[in-house]
């Protein structure tokens, strides 16, 4: 297999499983400011040390402006930070700022809702109607909550209206969404298929999922996370912005190419209420490493419950219109890395893209924030895709 070859396959194999995101068009590149170079803890590997340094040196580049990353675990800890804060002064990014979570925020939603089925408060393979019957139509009768959050109920994906282009979503970006109305948009229209049955990657299902939150336990959403997830953690960089366009406090700048001419737009302030649950969340890579550590060592879900997060469905559950293996588990998704079984998730939003992913024993965790110049697009950025091997190694069957 020859090196292009190569790196077409892992690509692949990782839009399937932890790692997505963009590849941009041509940006000039512009001199890292002094300071901007990678800084890190010398504690994993020297061979490592190297390859996260090279994943994340010379930005900005055309597909992204700036990188930050963090590697922890008992096989090592590894800080990384390059390119800049904003492209008009130059300055170099800040390490600790934050930034547009995007899907990651799925994590916090399922973590959520598998506390409340340990309170005996939900039922995962109870119907979701159960909770929402002033919400969800007959139709969808049979769609539970556990295939809410593994992406196996069926409900078809339907963007705002006027968004499904990129100067449309620009246009719309400061617009209110509410999400009863999502769900009412969407479940107006045919199952994608029965639940349960295939699987395919959406926000709907966690839009309903923050909805049933709100349902059940008499506050928001955003309320029920913060309470229980955010404040016991001490995660005091993430938050939920509401109706706020903006990024709170520290953070770097991002930006989105438009057109064929390459024009670059600073894209930061844009609104998040299109997502919501799915997908609105401001963090920082120490917050979401914290988080992740806690996770996985059963400190936010406890007991039995946890292990929905690490279970597929059924064998027999493919992805909708491809056929591929179901990759997908309540909030989290899995492929084997360097011969490892590494769950995580990824989250894009305009001017951002962001991972989460660590081995089940915490051997090795990686949070990355990418601010890539097309945070939505179809291919895998080059930045995140060299983190990502970088960390865990290339994809492996098995």
């Amino acid at each position: 297999m020859n090196a292009r070859t190569s790196r077409t396959v892992i690509a692949a194999a990782l839009l399937l499983g932890i790692a997505a995101g963009p590849a941009a068009p041509a940006l000039a590149a512009a001199t890292p400011p002094a300071g901007a170079a990678a800084q890190q803890s010398p504690t994993v590997g020297a061979s490592e040390a190297e390859a996260l340094r090279a994943a994340i040196s010379g930005l900005p580049t055309d597909d992204a402006t700036a990188a930050l990353v963090r590697v922890s675990g008992t096989a090592g800890v590894w800080r990384g930070s390059t390119g800049v804060h904003d492209l008009a002064s130059g300055s170099p990014a800040d390490p600790a700022g934050r930034f547009r979570a995007g899907s990651v925020t799925k994590v916090f939603t399922a973590a959520v809702v598998l506390q409340l089925a340990g309170e005996g408060r939900i039922s995962l393979d109870r119907p979701a109607r159960h909770y929402l019957p002033d919400l969800i139509p007959a139709a969808y009768a049979k769609v539970t909550v556990r295939q809410l959050l593994n992406h196996t109920s069926g409900i078809p994906s339907v963007g705002p209206a006027g968004t499904d282009t990129l100067e449309g979503a620009y246009a719309h970006r400061f617009d209110l969404i509410d999400p009863a109305d999502v769900v009412r948009e969407a479940t107006a229209h045919r199952p994608d298929f029965a639940p349960g049955t295939q699987q395919h990657y959406a926000n709907i299902g966690y839009t309903v999922a923050g909805l049933l939150i709100e349902r059940v336990t008499g506050d928001t959403y955003a309320s029920q996370v913060s309470r229980r997830v955010l404040k016991p953690l001490h995660l005091k960089n993430t938050y939920f912005p509401g109706t706020d366009p903006s990024i709170r406090g520290r953070h770097n700048h991002g930006y989105q190419v438009f057109g064929t001419d390459g024009e670059l737009r600073d894209v930061t302030v844009w609104g998040v209420s299109d997502a919501w649950a799915a997908g609105d969340l401001i963090s920082n890579t120490a917050d979401l490493e914290r988080f992740t550590r806690a996770l996985f060592g059963g400190q936010v879900v406890r007991g039995p419950l946890l292990q929905a997060m690490f279970t597929l469905p059924d064998a027999s559950v493919r992805e909708y219109g491809t056929g591929r293996p179901a990759a997908f588990s309540a909030g989290l998704s899995v492929m084997m890395l360097g011969g490892r079984e590494v769950w995580g998730k990824t989250g894009g939003r305009w001017g951002y893209n962001t991972a989460i992913a660590a081995t089940r024993d915490l051997s090795r965790t990686l949070v990355y924030g990418v601010n890539s110049t097309d945070a939505k697009g179809q291919d895998m950025n080059s930045t995140a895709l060299d983190i990502v091997v970088a960390a865990f190694g290339a994809p492996s069957s098995g």
